[in-house]
């Protein structure tokens, strides 16, 4: 068992490790790109990737204290549902008015890598393969469909 600065040490050395193994890879638009705080450029829409001792997972979380336009910008990923499969694969869980730990009501899409444990270094490599193929794929889609969602905001 971890103490909590230990299991700090242990996540901020994945994420670094991520980070620098991300970095030479460019965006669909060919710009360079901080990947572990992916930017949408679309206020309350964000791109989300975790892990812990029993999965890693990537999500776009979609909340807005207008919850009105939450569910725009979240009907708007449904009705974008087949594209989306088309770009980033099948597997992804759209749920809408999810309650989080803190209590917040959001909208989420995410795909998980169940049985991978952070705390198993020779686990990173299914992690961080499972999150780059993930958030490249996500980059991708946005690239193409973020103009959908600009006209809400």
């Amino acid at each position: 068992m971890y103490t909590k600065a230990e299991a700090s040490a242990v996540k901020q050395k994945f994420w670094t490790s991520f980070g620098k193994y991300m970095q030479p890879v460019p965006s669909a638009s060919g710009e360079k790109v901080n990947w572990i705080n992916y930017k949408t450029g679309i206020k309350g829409i964000y791109f989300k990737m975790d892990a812990n001792k029993d999965f890693a997972f990537i999500s776009i979380e979609i909340f807005l204290p207008d919850k009105t336009l939450e569910h725009l910008h979240y009907q708007t990923f449904r009705n974008l549902a087949k594209q989306f499969e088309e770009v980033v694969g099948e597997g992804w869980e759209m749920k809408e008015n999810v309650v989080t730990n803190d209590y917040k009501s959001v909208s989420i899409i995410y795909s998980e890598l169940q049985n991978v444990n952070i705390f198993k270094e020779s686990d990173w490599p299914n992690i961080i393969g499972f999150l780059k193929k993930n958030i490249i794929l996500l980059d991708e889609f946005w690239n193409s469909y973020k103009p959908a969602f600009e006209l809400l905001a």
